[in-house]
């Protein structure tokens, strides 16, 4: 594949990088993190108006139908400014698994409020290493009666609904589209490495009827939502690194000791072309899961189950590298809280254990690689 943007998804990441920039500073993510809860009203309302919340979703569902590539672009700039939005988990584990395999009744109610920006929906697909649904429902006639508890879930508390794989007792598993004021459904905030918008979410003998639940096999829906959730999670990663080095190839530059220049010292140099390599590491294996995704006839589905696996193994073993040389070649500046770098560090550590660290993620990559085609290999 070409590693290059196409035109559409590099103005996509152009428009993106203007709003995030004008919207997103430093002294912006700082007061929405202190007053705000962690989710910026105002760029959401702007990102939905501009179109790049519905940039992946198909355009016979309302969406611009830019694909992954699309998703990757956007991200990818959000992680730059860490701004504190919840596009990968409402995307990714939201809108486009509602969009696939949700029943028209599903679609109408919930996918044009999400493109537009005036509901928030969010997954909930994080599970112990292992497993694949945190929930567990008994069948009731007409639908599942389901209790369980999500300790962390992305924008929890200012969502109107959460999209949620559920274990059914007795064998199977079914994905629900759950609306947060549901009887029996709670919501408390928690705090997150990332300091953006998470809560705790309880179910206790939550009634749900078959018209909460995607019409799909419940396994098919959470593999095929996990494939897209790890690589906008690697994108983010992605921005979050890029932007990481670049101030700390910035500030080892400008920061003189001894009469010269810190990132004149080969050790320092060293280690910050370890980041560097580990951050192209990230880029090319997100861009290439994505674009199998998104053209199905290099392998489609199966190719993109192994490809995921790797762009998150690099986000979660190489971008916790990139992020612990930015606050190493700081020095006692990067431990300082109100210093731009230590918030790329939290923002890092956030996404390399979000949807499993890298030991986890490599056991699921070691149990699919038996049997992976070859990565690229026509259908």
């Amino acid at each position: 594949m070409d590693f290059d943007l196409i035109e559409e998804h590099a103005e996509v990441r152009d428009l993106a990088a203007r709003i995030l920039g004008d919207l997103a500073p430093v002294e912006r993510v700082v007061d929405v993190e202190r007053d705000h809860g962690g989710f910026d009203a105002k760029l959401w309302e702007t990102l939905a108006s501009s179109g790049l919340i519905g940039i992946a979703v198909p355009e016979e569902k309302g969406g611009a139908g830019l694909g992954l590539g699309g998703l990757v672009a956007v991200l990818e700039q959000q992680g730059r400014h860490v701004a504190p939005v919840p596009l990968w988990s409402v995307v990714a584990g939201a809108a486009l698994p509602l969009a696939e395999f949700g029943s028209a009744a599903q679609v109408e109610r919930w996918l044009g409020p999400i493109v537009e920006g005036t509901q928030v929906v969010t997954g909930a697909f994080d599970a112990a290493p292992g497993q694949l649904a945190r929930l567990t429902g008994l069948r009731t006639e007409g639908g599942l009666r389901v209790s369980g508890e999500l300790p962390q879930v992305p924008a929890a508390p200012v969502a109107a609904a959460l999209v949620v794989p559920v274990a059914v007792e007795g064998g199977g598993l079914r994905v629900a589209l759950v609306p947060v004021d549901r009887d029996g459904v709670s919501v408390v905030p928690v705090a997150a490495t990332s300091n953006e918008s998470a809560g705790a979410v309880a179910f206790e003998d939550v009634v749900l009827t078959d018209d909460d639940l995607l019409p799909a096999d419940g396994a098919t829906v959470v593999a095929w939502t996990r494939r897209r959730l790890r690589i906008a999670l690697a994108a983010l990663a992605l921005g979050v690194c890029e932007e990481d080095l670049r101030i700390t190839a910035a500030y080892t530059s400008e920061r003189v000791q001894f009469g010269r220049p810190l990132s004149t010292n080969q050790a320092v140099a060293v280690r910050a072309t370890d980041a560097y390599l580990d951050t192209e590491a990230i880029r090319l294996t997100t861009l290439k899961a994505a674009w199998l995704l998104d053209h199905p006839e290099h392998g489609g589905e199966e190719a993109g189950e192994s490809a995921s696996l790797v762009a998150k193994w690099w986000a979660s073993a190489g971008g916790l590298r990139v992020v612990l040389a930015g606050q190493h070649l700081h020095g006692g500046i990067g431990a300082d809280v109100d210093y731009p770098i230590h918030r790329y560090f939290l923002w890092g550590r956030q996404l390399a254990f979000s949807l499993g660290g890298g030991d986890a993620v490599a056991a699921e990559l070691g149990e699919v690689l038996p049997t992976a085609p070859r990565i690229g290999a026509p259908a």
